[in-house]
């Protein structure tokens, strides 16, 4: 079937009124996952299965867990000598405490032109779209020229065992082919508040370290003098790690990132002095500036159990993430601040990512948002955390971030990431169902 069509020309409207649907019927599916194993996604699974089946696209359905199930489905391309291409995104969402919010986190409502609850933007919006492609390019018969994999997944927030990682280690098969693939946080509308608008395609990932570190000492009662104290251990390296300044670090992506945002601005890129560079670009170097370097922040504490009992362990976890090649100058760093009295181990590890930024399936993403949003720049940047890419490059798929959406001013995409009131505009998911719709029919 021929790439372009006068009925592929544009997405169908039904796929507008359906994504919006999607996303608010996805976000009712209560996936909270709050780590541990404590999750079931499979309903939002079934829901995803359903749609798909509906447009005669056949879902597979794979559990490592019961309940924690995961979807993969493939729709043929017009080129068999092409690679394909993984577009996917996760079921599950962190949680949300309904009293903090305006409206309740799972209700999927639709007010004001805006739909609201957890996975708005992270990741229900996405998981919307692909289904409401998929469905349109059933109905009006178009074929992308490349292999499509869909994939669904359970897990991605937390240890993604149950999820991507399984589906790598356990079933390879359904990727065959796969060389690239798409997910979230990407493409997105950033506004500087100069009027300028940018559109940052993640890739790249900064690896990520989760980290346990334990101090032991002597035991004894809170009223006597004790030089092997544990939590004082343990204080003092929570303490050295959380005021550490790490070093600059530019890896390719973000020395590409730099470079293309500073050209916006009419700016010299001057590498050598990546701060005053950064200090220069002004809100615009929110997209970069957690990316420069690696970083280390104590998260949580937990010792002793009764105030006049000097215990002799204390824990504390550290959220580490490591640059692209930056991983032994991390492990250096925290043996040393965390000194000769206190314990470090890896409680979850997982590899940084970098992506090229001149490779062709970069250039049709650039050229589907520059064709709906033409006022905006397009620019590469690293992403601070990390997604289910990492789980899948174990198969040797490149992963870019791109989700896209068209932003009004003032709407703060980054911070609804985890945040409350979580939310997305109904334009931005028509926006990013024509974007998404127009890459992934020409990669």
């Amino acid at each position: 079937m021929a790439e372009h069509t006068d009925a592929a020309a544009e997405t169908g409207a039904r796929a507008l009124d359906e994504v919006v649907r999607f996303t608010s019927e996805l976000i009712r599916i209560d996936t909270t996952n709050r780590g541990g194993g404590d999750c079931r996604e499979r309903p939002a699974a079934e829901y995803a299965a359903a749609r798909l089946a509906e447009a005669g696209i056949e879902p597979t359905l794979l559990e490592r867990t019961e309940g924690r199930t995961n979807v993969v489905a493939r729709i043929e391309g017009t080129d068999p000598s092409a690679d394909a291409l993984l577009v996917h995104g996760h079921l599950d969402v962190v949680p949300a405490e309904a009293d903090d919010w305006s409206v309740h986190p799972f209700s999927g409502e639709i007010r004001d032109g805006v739909v609201w609850g957890r996975g708005a933007v992270d990741m229900k919006n996405m998981d919307a779209m692909i289904l409401a492609v998929a469905r349109d390019w059933a109905r009006r018969g178009v074929r992308p020229r490349r292999d499509v994999v869909i994939a669904f997944t359970a897990d991605e927030e937390a240890s993604a065992e149950d999820g991507s990682g399984f589906l790598a280690d356990r079933h390879a098969a359904l990727f065959e082919g796969c060389t690239e693939g798409v997910s979230e946080s990407g493409a997105f509308t950033f506004h500087d508040g100069s009027g300028r608008q940018f559109y940052p395609i993640a890739a790249g990932e900064r690896g990520t370290g989760w980290l346990k570190l334990t101090a032991r000492g002597r035991a004894g009662h809170g009223s006597k003098v004790n030089r092997e104290n544990a939590i004082t251990r343990l204080a003092a390296a929570v303490t050295r790690i959380g005021a550490h300044e790490w070093p600059l670090r530019l890896t390719p992506t973000v020395r590409a990132s730099l470079t293309e945002i500073a050209a916006v601005y009419g700016i010299e890129a001057d590498l050598d002095d990546a701060d005053t560079l950064l200090d220069k670009l002004g809100p615009a170097a929110k997209l970069v500036e957690a990316t420069v370097r690696n970083s280390a922040n104590p998260t949580m504490l937990d010792a002793g159990y009764k105030v006049n009992v000097i215990p002799g362990e204390a824990v504390a976890h550290v959220d580490g993430r490591f640059l692209p090649g930056g991983e032994d100058e991390f492990r250096d760093t925290l043996d040393r601040l965390t000194g000769p009295d206190v314990d470090w181990e890896y409680a979850h590890r997982e590899v940084a990512l970098q992506a090229p930024v001149d490779s062709p399936t970069y250039a049709r993403m650039r050229a589907a948002v520059e064709e709906f949003a033409p006022e905006g720049h397009v620019v590469p940047y690293c992403m601070s955390g990390g997604t289910d890419a990492k789980q899948f490059s174990r198969l040797g798929i490149t992963g870019y971030g791109f989700a896209p959406l068209k932003l009004p001013e003032g709407f703060d995409y980054q911070a609804l990431f985890h945040g409350v009131d979580e939310r997305v505009p109904v334009e931005a998911l028509h926006f990013g169902v024509r974007v998404l719709d127009r890459f992934l029919r020409t990669a």
